[in-house]
C-alpha cells in the first residue's frame, strides 16, 4: 500500500469516527450536564472560599476545585463513545468499513481527543472566570502564567483521562462495567491509596492532579503530565492488543 493510499485510508478512518462521535447524543449531553454541574459546583466552592471556610483565597484554586468532581463526566464521555459501538452490533458495521483494527482504535482516539480538547479547556476556564466575575477583586488575582499552567493542565488532564477511560471501555466492552469500574477507582481506592502509600503518587490520578494542583509530597507538573500519559498510552496498547484478539 502506497504512502499516499495509506494517509487517505487513515483520514477517511479520522472522519468517520468524528461522524460516529457527533452523531451520539448521550455523550455531548453528558458534557453539556458536566460543563452545568461544574459551574454549579464552582459557584458553591466560589461562595466557602469567599466566606473563608476552604481556607485558600486564590482564583486559580478555587475556580478548580470543581474539576476533581466534574472529572466523572468525561471518564463517562470516554466510555460512552468506546462503548457505542458495541450496542446493535455496530462494530461489525465499522470493522467492515475499516479492517485494519490498529488504524481503527488509533482513529477512535484521535477524534476523541479533538473532540474533548476544546470542551475540557472551556470547562476549566469556566470554573475559573465565574470564580473571577463572584470574587469582584476580594480574591488573591493570579499571575498570567500561573493561571495559564493551571489552566492548560486541567485541560491535559481532562483530555488524557477521557482517552484511558475511552481505552478501558474498549477492552470491558460494557458501559455500566467500565463507568463503575472506573468512577471507584478516581473516587474511593484512588483517593485511599493516595492516604496510605507514597508511592501511589505515581498512580494515573494522583499523578495527574499533580498537572494543575501540585502538592509539597506530589510529582512536579511535568512529571504528573509524563506519568498519566504513559498510563493513557499503556492502557491503550492494552486495548489495542485485547482488541486485536477478538473475533469483534
Amino acid at each position: 500500500m502506497t504512502p499516499r493510499t495509506r494517509g487517505r485510508e487513515a483520514a477517511q478512518a479520522l472522519a468517520a469516527e468524528l461522524s460516529k462521535l457527533a452523531s451520539l447524543p448521550p455523550a455531548w449531553l453528558t458534557l453539556a450536564g458536566t460543563l452545568a454541574v461544574n459551574l454549579i459546583l464552582a459557584l458553591a466552592f466560589t461562595v466557602a472560599g469567599l466566606q473563608g471556610s476552604t481556607g485558600t483565597t486564590s482564583i486559580i484554586d478555587i475556580g478548580l476545585a470543581s474539576i476533581s468532581y466534574a472529572q466523572a463526566g468525561f471518564v463517562v464521555f470516554g466510555v460512552l463513545a468506546a462503548c457505542s459501538e458495541y450496542t446493535g452490533g455496530q462494530i461489525r458495521t465499522t470493522l467492515s468499513a475499516v479492517p485494519r483494527r490498529t488504524l481503527q482504535l488509533t482513529a477512535k482516539h484521535l477524534a476523541l481527543a479533538i473532540a474533548v480538547l476544546p470542551a475540557a479547556a472551556f470547562t476549566a476556564a469556566a470554573g475559573v472566570a465565574l470564580t473571577a466575575v463572584m470574587s469582584g477583586g476580594t480574591a488573591e488575582p493570579p499571575a498570567f502564567g500561573q493561571a495559564a499552567g493551571a489552566l492548560s493542565g486541567v485541560t491535559g488532564y481532562l483530555v488524557l483521562i477521557t482517552l484511558a477511560a475511552a481505552a478501558v471501555g474498549a477492552l470491558l466492552r460494557n458501559t455500566l462495567a467500565a463507568v463503575v469500574a472506573l468512577l471507584a477507582y478516581f473516587f474511593i481506592v484512588g483517593p485511599l491509596l493516595r492516604d496510605r502509600l507514597p508511592a501511589a503518587k505515581y498512580l494515573p490520578d494522583s499523578a495527574g492532579s499533580a498537572m494543575w494542583f501540585p502538592a509539597a509530597d506530589a510529582v512536579t507538573p511535568g512529571q504528573g503530565a509524563l506519568l498519566l500519559t504513559a498510563w493513557t498510552v499503556l492502557l491503550i496498547v492494552v486495548a489495542l492488543l485485547g482488541y486485536r484478539r477478538r473475533d469483534t
